[in-house]
């Protein structure tokens, strides 16, 4: 058996139903996350609060079954719901980076499992230089920002200085240019 089977499968599974996440996403995919992930990680620090990229199971329905995504990005603050390779709280960020063969589950299914398990903001990042962010308001999402990327600085709709703040964490901030940063 090769090292590439004894690794754990990347999956998930919703309503029962286990959806394998291989092939791995392309590099311009790891590179938006790591760019986000490297960010808020830097803004709380010395903050209980944890943020986990691509490798934490987020259990939406603990006491109902077994059903769990696995985020791009997620932010954690209520340690006691963090077991083993899952977390059974309410996130206060979820990102979901958006490759080929999951793009219609990021902005359906798993968009209304974040919504109902009460993820207050939401974001939708393309690495095409897309990206929305979505706010929890009266138990439904309502988008609240949609931008694409515009780089080059002669063109009037240049837009990478356009700077997006957490809304549980003003004080992380991140501009479009930094999301994509290295993609070029």
């Amino acid at each position: 058996m090769g090292l590439a089977e004894l690794e754990r499968k990347k999956d998930e599974k919703i309503n029962g139903v286990i959806y394998d996440m291989s092939p791995t996403p392309g590099f311009k995919h790891g590179i938006i996350n790591n760019n986000i992930n490297t960010i808020i990680k830097h803004g709380l620090k010395n903050s209980l609060c944890l943020v986990f990229m691509e490798n934490l199971d987020f259990k939406y329905h603990p006491d109902v079954n077994d059903d769990y995504l696995c985020p791009d990005i997620m932010i954690v603050c209520d340690r006691k719901h963090l077991k083993g390779s899952f977390y059974s709280g309410v996130p206060k960020l979820i990102v979901e980076t958006l490759s080929p063969s999951t793009a219609k589950r990021d902005k359906t299914e798993k968009k209304d499992i974040y919504e109902q398990a009460g993820v207050e903001e939401y974001w939708i990042v393309s690495p095409q230089g897309e990206v929305e962010i979505y706010y929890l308001e009266n138990g439904k999402y309502v988008l609240e920002q949609s931008y694409l990327l515009e780089n080059d600085k002669d063109d009037e709709d240049y837009n990478a200085e356009q700077e997006i703040t957490l809304k549980a964490f003003p004080h992380i901030k991140m501009t479009l240019g930094e999301i994509f940063e290295g993609l070029e």
